[in-house]
């Protein structure tokens, strides 16, 4: 349900509850009015004004936009409002939108924060991490020790440590300061739960997060603060979720590096690990000498596996599942087929072993995308350190069509 803890809107640095009890008013009116653009319009008028209270610069490197905000607000407050035209169902939308479980949540930590030197008003203040600001955060710890083992009052409950991945709280946010690994080691030499769990993706520990985060990685820190956790006494099996494995978690999120780091420090590997990181000897471990998969693999680690050997242009393994039985046409729950996965991966030398072997430029993922679809996507909004044109230009020469 709207919104997931990355897409919470910011609170104002001096909440008012007066203020949010006016707003579900006017949300209610909004909804109904003849106007069709009326809920648009508060929503977009709200956030606004959120943006400029919170004195927030949207980058292009956080995962929010304003405009993203705006269509996912209105399209929760139409569905809530629809199902009960009430100011209840109205201070609801209100509640979600800013992180919370429920408006009686929200109200307690408006009531918090504007008592001052409240635990929840310090926490906020605590989460200055996000901006390096690492001297405030060693007077707040010092003068609040009880700070290092609280829980954010949000849907989320993260801990100041779950701050330092800049992943899974609320998006605007989601930044790595050059100086994030000492701030990380000031938060476990004061005393941070290394394996406390956020209720985020399903429960995820700070490793974990980290290590599927792409803020750290783009700022080079990931690796140095995946290392700090380990060395401090994180365990990886505890970063596993029903998921799956960390380094299976890791691939999925495109952080391919992280899952090879992880996997030297002992991490469990299973087929599909052990393919996306291209560890082919390991892979062979998983078939006896007939070819067939030994009972400690199944057939969907090995789909699942492929598809990610292709995305990170692990020839040596795709052609070894290839051999295996893998099928190019599986997409293994993921949506993507092995042709869209090294398409998006930008492997050429994968797209040309996969066309090939057999695999269809027609076939379409999920998102109805043929492969060339799915690059043309990807050109604009993939990884921007991905050369798609030659990509384009390859499955044009096969004859792909447009």
């Amino acid at each position: 349900m709207f919104p997931t803890p990355q897409d919470a809107l910011p609170l104002p640095p001096r909440p008012n509850l007066d203020q949010y009890k006016k707003r579900a008013k006017d949300l209610l009116r909004a909804s109904q009015s003849t106007d069709q653009a009326a809920i648009r319009t508060w929503a977009a008028s709200w956030i606004d004004l959120l943006v400029r209270l919170s004195d927030l610069t949207l980058t292009p490197q956080l995962p929010v936009r304003i405009d993203h905000w705006t269509d996912q607000l209105e399209t929760f407050a139409r569905e809530k409002l629809s199902e009960s035209n009430t100011l209840t169902a109205a201070q609801f939308v209100i509640a979600r939108a800013q992180g919370f479980e429920s408006w009686p949540k929200l109200a307690k930590h408006i009531e918090a924060v504007a008592g001052g030197n409240s635990d929840v008003n310090n926490f906020e203040r605590a989460a200055a991490i996000v901006s390096g600001d690492i001297a405030t955060l060693e007077r707040l710890l010092h003068d609040h020790p009880d700070l290092i083992r609280a829980h954010s009052s949000r849907r989320h409950q993260a801990t100041l440590l779950h701050y330092v991945s800049a992943n899974g709280i609320e998006g605007y946010r989601q930044k790595t300061p050059n100086n994030i690994v000492q701030i990380a080691d000031l938060l476990l030499r004061a005393g941070a739960d290394l394996n406390a769990v956020a209720n985020v993706y399903g429960g995820s520990t700070t490793l974990a997060l980290v290590g599927t985060s792409v803020h750290p990685e783009r700022a080079g820190v990931q690796e140095a603060l995946m290392q700090l956790l380990l060395d401090h006494g994180a365990a990886i099996d505890a970063a596993n979720s029903p998921a799956g494995p960390l380094i299976n978690i890791c691939l999925a999120n495109g952080r391919a590096r992280a899952a090879e780091f992880l996997a030297t420090r002992g991490a469990h590997l299973d087929l599909e690990g052990a393919a996306g990181i291209g560890r082919l000897d390991e892979v062979k471990m998983y078939f006896d000498e007939s070819g067939a998969l030994r009972p400690n693999a199944t057939n969907i680690q090995m789909e699942r596996g492929f598809l990610r050997a292709c995305e990170y242009g692990r020839n040596l393994v795709v052609e070894f599942l290839l051999q295996g039985g893998a099928s190019l046409q599986s997409q293994a729950n993921t949506g993507q087929t092995a042709l869209h996965w090294a398409v998006i991966g930008g492997h050429a030398d994968t797209i040309k072993l996969l066309l090939e072997r057999g695999a269809s430029l027609e076939a379409k993922n999920v998102y109805g995308g043929t492969a060339l679809g799915q690059a043309l996507w990807s050109a604009t909004n993939g990884d921007a350190a991905i050369d798609y044109a030659p990509i384009i230009a390859l499955l044009k020469q096969h004859g792909a069509k447009p």
